[in-house]
């Protein structure tokens, strides 16, 4: 879960990772990702779960892309017979899901990765980075080689397998304990079956204290059964439809919501806001979608 002050970060560094590196390239690479990663021979076991996953002609496409790319000795720290599951015919879509966690558009060198704090992947889901005593880390891995340009990208290689979220955003909100409120709703209001669905979609999340600032008997009301359509008009509110993490909300300035009303977003002394809502974590990723956290209760007009 991001702070505040890694989403002031990310707001001023994020845009950097979309874009490509033209720029500075040694003698121009002839092999592509693939190719490049079969020549190297340490990667015997991601290039096979990459043919498994049908991804060989995307990655041997036109690009370019960043591929943080785990060794044969990461994979092996996954538990055991994790990868012989994965590899199975009827878990290719969820092994296509983790292996484009591990690819970034755009061709992104060491001095850009080090010099950012997340990067949106392949996956449609955001990959976290830090720089620890000067070793750069991609959502916990440790990047051990760094610009391996190929004609179509380049590859940074990383000592573990780094894995999406699975969880949808309702699973994702129980578990994190502090929207029993938020769910009660969702749920009086029919609407968190959809928030299970595929989307994705990006959820305003009010927590318990943002409902209990509410005036007294309010929540109370607004379940009964006959304020339902008022219910789902406030819960609508706090949705966007499409992944949209922190820098591009900021950028945009205001976002429309499910509820067919605008939201406002604004960002000042490293405090983003929605509306009157303060965002107190950011960029929490579910496999369909993304949940920002307010401290109040966002009402529609």
């Amino acid at each position: 879960m991001k702070t505040l002050a890694t989403l002031a970060l990310v707001t001023l560094l994020a845009p950097a990772t979309l874009q490509a590196d033209h720029h500075g390239d040694h003698a121009a690479p002839k092999a592509d990702i693939v190719a490049t990663a079969i020549g190297a021979g340490e990667f015997t076991t991601l290039v096979a779960a990459v043919q498994a996953a049908g991804l060989v002609e995307a990655l041997q496409g036109e690009g370019p892309f960043t591929v943080f790319a785990p060794t044969d000795a990461a994979f092996a720290k996954l538990p055991a017979g994790t990868l012989q599951t994965l590899l199975k015919p009827e878990n290719k879509a969820m092994l296509a899901s983790i292996l484009t966690f591990h690819v970034v558009p755009g061709k992104i060198p060491a001095e850009k990765v080090a010099g950012v704090t997340g990067a949106t992947t392949l996956n449609g889901q955001r990959v976290d980075v830090s720089v620890t005593e000067g070793t750069v880390r991609i959502d916990g891995a440790d990047v051990v080689k760094a610009d391996i340009h190929c004609s179509n990208g380049i590859i940074h290689v990383i000592d573990r397998v780094i894995l999406p979220a699975t969880d949808d955003i309702v699973v994702t909100a129980k578990k994190a304990g502090t929207f029993n409120t938020l769910l009660a709703a969702a749920t009086a209001a029919g609407i968190a079956p959809v928030l299970t669905g595929e989307g994705p979609f990006t959820v305003f999340a009010p927590t318990d204290d943002a409902f209990a600032k509410l005036p007294a008997g309010t929540v109370e009301s607004l379940l009964k059964p006959e304020n339902k359509d008022q219910l789902v008009q406030i819960l609508k509110y706090h949705v966007v439809s499409g992944r949209v993490f922190s820098p591009d909300a900021i950028a945009a300035k205001k976002a429309p919501t499910l509820a067919k009303q605008e939201i406002r977003i604004m960002a000042k002394g490293g405090q983003v806001m929605i509306n009157d809502a303060k965002v107190v974590a950011a960029d929490i990723d579910a496999k369909n979608g993304v949940i920002h956290v307010v401290d109040s209760v966002l009402l529609p007009r």
